[in-house]
């Protein structure tokens, strides 16, 4: 199997969890609080919490916010956030939203002249992976800024959390990481031990590939000719992964057809979440849906041999061929 969608589906395929996790007020949970301790130590934080990664625990972290501020946010950013930004917006509360250029990037433009407390931005793109400099971001304003750290930490970020479902295939909770008292302190019957054990699991065996991207791009413009075209450009993304989009079919039909050869790709966050919608990320961009169908995306968490990689180009290239005969049928 060669799993080229680790950034969207991280499966541990086994979970073990110890009794000394069990919190109880009668003990002093000892193997808890060092694993607290560990996990804020490994990023620098000193608080840690657990919340629903979804509209309703997003929300939860933004009502709690808009007490002390106006809040800022990519669109660029997780699903789960964006929607529960839209579900703050019908409540009456009032935000900023950060959009993304034609090339990709966050429009940092936006941010001179806003005036927020919190920023939510990442230091990449969800599904383009797209790359964006946290350190510039300080220079355009003195919001905090809260970051998805799940495929990449940055030490500009203020506060980070981690999804669950991304990193180890089980939607239990998210994990945030903070300093000072930004969120409220949760009692320990609603602190998710299982999240936090299995995030930092995770985390510790986490591991990319960063030596084939221009190698599987190289080969895939030879094999695909003109029926290939880039979203983004390869240089402004993360190391260990590659989007690109072919022509005149749409994403899952690729996706679906080299699961059968054990290929294993991804056109973005919606796949891996289940939804049959193209990428919101692509049409943030300017594109059109038809077009944001195109989309694919690759992440390497292996190394693997010109050889291989040629390998499994042709095979996608083969079964490319095959998709646009069977279209043009239909």
């Amino acid at each position: 199997m060669t799993k080229l969608n680790s950034l969207q589906y991280k499966n541990m395929q086994s979970l073990h969890i110890s009794d000394d996790l069990s919190l109880s007020i009668l003990n002093n949970n000892e193997a808890f609080e060092q694993l607290i301790k560990d996990f804020t130590s490994k990023y620098s934080f000193k608080n840690l919490n657990t919340f629903s990664f979804d509209n309703d625990g997003f929300l939860g972290l933004l009502l709690q916010l808009s007490k002390k501020g106006t809040i800022a946010i990519s669109v660029g950013e997780t699903h789960a956030l964006i929607q529960a930004a839209k579900s703050f917006e019908e409540l009456g509360f009032s935000l900023v939203w950060i959009s993304l250029q034609k090339d990709g990037k966050v429009n940092l433009d936006e941010l001179k002249n806003s005036n927020v407390d919190f920023l939510f931005l990442s230091s990449y793109v969800i599904d383009t992976f797209v790359k964006t400099n946290l350190e510039e971001v300080r220079t355009l304003t003195n919001a905090k800024i809260i970051s998805n750290a799940s495929a990449n930490f940055h030490n500009y970020s203020d506060v980070i959390y981690f999804d669950s479902y991304k990193l180890t295939g089980f939607n239990t909770a998210g994990v945030i990481l903070f300093n000072d008292e930004l969120f409220d302190e949760q009692s320990i019957g609603f602190i998710n031990t299982i999240a936090i054990y299995s995030i930092f699991e995770a985390l510790k065996n986490q591991v990319f590939e960063n030596s084939i991207q221009q190698i599987f791009k190289e080969k895939l413009q030879k094999a695909f000719g003109d029926d290939i075209y880039f979203f983004v450009n390869s240089d402004d993304t993360l190391d260990y992964t590659l989007h690109f989009a072919l022509k005149n079919i749409k994403a899952r039909e690729m996706i679906r057809t080299l699961a059968l050869d054990e290929i294993h790709i991804t056109n973005g966050e919606g796949c891996s979440l289940g939804l049959s919608k193209p990428s919101r990320v692509i049409q943030a961009m300017g594109y059109d849906e038809l077009t944001s169908r195109n989309a694919l995306s690759l992440t390497f968490i292996e190394k693997l041999s010109a050889e291989q990689i040629e390998k499994i180009v042709n095979i996608m290239a083969k079964k490319y061929r095959q998709i646009k005969v069977l279209n043009q049928g239909n």
